[in-house]
């Protein structure tokens, strides 16, 4: 399994769903709170999504899939398992 990584903030909602739906595939992942309580910076996020500034920022292994709605994309076209694994 690859290690997954998601940049969050406390209050949104598009977090809270892209946790829910990894929680709900019973992968686990490394939550980096952007907004000032885990020492991760917003400008480390930027860097690392190729310029992005909004969150969800999600990478599994070495792959940007982006946020919330690339996710549940991945999901619905049946590639997020696949990523997982590394097929």
């Amino acid at each position: 399994m690859k290690q997954i990584d998601i940049y969050t903030t406390a209050y949104c909602p598009y977090c809270v769903r892209a946790k829910m739906l990894l929680e709900r595939k019973g992968v686990a992942y490394r939550e980096f709170r952007v907004d000032g309580s885990s020492g991760v910076s917003r400008a480390e996020v930027v860097k690392r999504s190729g310029g992005l500034r909004t969150v969800p920022q999600i990478f599994i292994g070495d792959v940007h899939v982006g946020g919330f709605d690339e996710l549940a994309s991945l999901e619905r076209e049946g590639g997020l398992d696949a990523l997982f694994s590394g097929e």
